[in-house]
């Protein structure tokens, strides 16, 4: 995937994983787009530990695997960040 493919694919994954975690209110664009690009690395990585393929292109599995990794992700920083 090309980088543009990669800011929509980010940026959509990202905001669903902050629907999913009602944290949509808290997030702009830019946030969504960098969580959902590094959920997406961390599904990828979380998937290949569990012997099944990450991101594979864009395609509604990979799209299933980011939102996955874009909520570890944002549980992640709520666990961390929570006061």
């Amino acid at each position: 995937m090309n980088w543009l493919s990669w800011i929509i694919f980010g940026g959509l994954a990202g905001w669903v994983a902050s629907i999913i975690s009602k944290k949509n209110e808290n997030m702009g664009m830019m946030k969504n787009i960098i969580v959902g690009i590094v959920g997406s690395w961390v599904g990828g990585f979380l998937m290949s530990f569990l012997g099944a393929p990450g991101v594979t292109g864009f395609n509604l599995r990979s799209f299933a695997v980011a939102i996955i990794g874009s909520c570890a992700l944002l549980w992640f920083f709520n666990a961390v960040n929570k006061k």
